[in-house]
């Protein structure tokens, strides 16, 4: 018998609405695959056990009296340890949060309350987000779900791992160069980047930039589609928030794979990727070429993004991190400290000269999406390495620098603001789970959901495509 934390979260809501599954019993089951797995994985790092069952019971007693239930009723959410949720421990990742506790939600959170979502644990993340590996000095790493001893990726490795397990069956995430993409591919499940303002949140500082975005997570797109529909909002405190019809955006339909025009690139034309994942990537798109219209090997004119995202990324650093940085920069991990201090090398015309090559990009991007309907490729550029390394430094051979050397392949996407998602797709060389990222065009993040939908469905009958899934019995003995 499926335990009810293992079903889809569209079905779970279903099954509470019907009155054939208790927001008690689902409470209990999650709480029961936390108990059995998580001390292998370390995935949920707060947890409001007690609160969680006082607002399932409070679920089930709406259900019962026929109220009307929001489209998250009685499903229990992890929310990122970025996201500051009222009473439940909000650390950042820092040693300087170790013991903060927020009094009041920020307006994601209060929206996935509002919709009904039982705000049960926090998921693990790198100090303020900074880093490809979920790993920091107040909780420690967070393994892989399908290997505990390897990465799950960053910087929403937590929420990933949650999902990938059962614990959970929704989870939120953030996303500047890949951290919503990248974990979602290391964990076989889905992570979708929306169009900036989509989600609108009142904690970004840098108010007009398109990098750093929130999104959702689930186990498959529909589910993802769903928490997006409670997260998205127009909330005027973020200037690039946008008017949206959020209830529309969990309501998507499959499109015909038949009529896309799909472009495929294996490395966006700049960025690097270990041989072993072109290969993967290769013989994935060798399978599903004849599923289009048309499909075709080329990539977007990216020259210069590399220098550009380098630039640009520094500017958040620096309007975050002043305060502590000038109190004593070792208050800092070794991540957002160097960054903070490549921003301090930076001129004004250097900024200048990122962002108008950033503009030179993002317009060259709208010339392909005249010509294409979705951009094909692979999520990671290798497969996953030691937990404990913060980064890795050669890739199959290839010299690396720096902890986001192997991120061009999403961060050149995060330059340009279109939307786009990881769906898992088979497993890679070494057995790992592997991730195709799914790019659409500017502003169409419910077409781009319909695609991957499509994709999805269509890889169901694929068995080299299949979601992976990992082995809980294994876990369970080896916490």
């Amino acid at each position: 018998m499926t335990d009810p934390c293992d079903l889809p979260a569209v079905e779970l809501r279903r099954l509470i609405g019907n009155r054939r599954l208790s927001p008690v019993e689902l409470l209990q089951s999650c709480l029961r695959r936390i108990e059995t797995v998580n001390p292998a994985v370390n995935a949920v790092v707060a947890l409001d056990a007690e609160g969680g069952m006082a607002a399932a019971r409070a679920a089930e007693e709406a259900v019962m009296r026929g109220d009307r239930l929001g489209a998250l009723h009685g499903l229990p959410v992890g929310v990122k340890d970025l996201n500051d949720t009222a009473g439940l421990r909000t650390t950042y990742g820092s040693p300087m949060f170790r013991d903060h506790v927020p009094e009041r939600d920020e307006r994601m959170v209060a929206a996935l309350r509002q919709a009904g979502a039982i705000i049960l644990a926090k998921t693990n993340t790198p100090e303020f987000g900074t880093g490809g590996n979920t790993i920091n000095d107040v909780y420690g790493a967070t393994g892989n779900a399908f290997d505990p001893a390897l990465s799950c990726a960053g910087s929403s490795g937590g929420s990933g791992v949650a999902l990938a397990t059962g614990m959970l069956p929704l989870c939120t995430g953030s996303d500047t160069g890949g951290s919503l993409r990248k974990p979602a591919a290391w964990s076989g499940v889905v992570g979708f980047r929306p169009t900036p303002g989509l989600v609108a949140s009142e904690k970004r500082r840098i108010g007009w930039s398109t990098l750093s975005v929130q999104g959702p997570m689930g186990r498959d797109v529909a589910d993802t589609a769903l928490l997006l529909s409670a997260m998205a909002s127009p909330d005027t405190r973020d200037p690039m928030a946008a008017t949206v019809e959020a209830e529309a955006l969990a309501l998507r339909r499959p499109v015909d794979l038949a009529s896309l025009r799909v472009a495929f690139s294996v490395d966006l034309g700049f960025a690097p990727i270990a041989p072993s994942i072109r290969r993967v990537f290769a013989a994935r798109m060798a399978a599903l070429g004849g599923s289009f219209a048309r499909c075709v090997d080329e990539a977007p004119d990216m020259a210069g993004i590399d220098r550009a995202y380098r630039v640009i990324r520094c500017v958040n650093f620096l309007a975050g991190f002043k305060r502590h940085y000038e109190r004593d920069p070792m208050l800092l991990g070794a991540n957002t400290r160097g960054n903070y201090e490549e921003g301090l090398r930076y001129s004004l015309a250097d900024l200048a000269a990122a962002q108008a090559e950033q503009t030179r990009i993002y317009r060259a991007f709208q010339e392909f999406f005249t010509r294409h309907d979705l951009l094909l490729s692979p999520t990671q550029a290798l497969t996953p390495f030691p937990k404990q390394l913060p980064y890795p430094t050669e890739m199959e051979g290839m010299p690396l620098s720096g902890y986001f050397a192997t991120s061009g392949i999403t961060y050149g996407i995060s330059m340009t603001g279109h939307p786009a998602l990881c769906i898992p797709c088979g497993v890679d060389e070494n057995g790992m789970p592997f991730g195709l990222q799914v790019v659409g065009p500017r502003g169409a993040d419910g077409f781009t959901l319909d695609a991957a939908l499509a994709l999805e469905r269509h890889f169901a009958a694929m068995p080299a495509f299949r979601r992976p899934l990992p082995d809980l019995a294994r876990l369970a003995t080896s916490a």
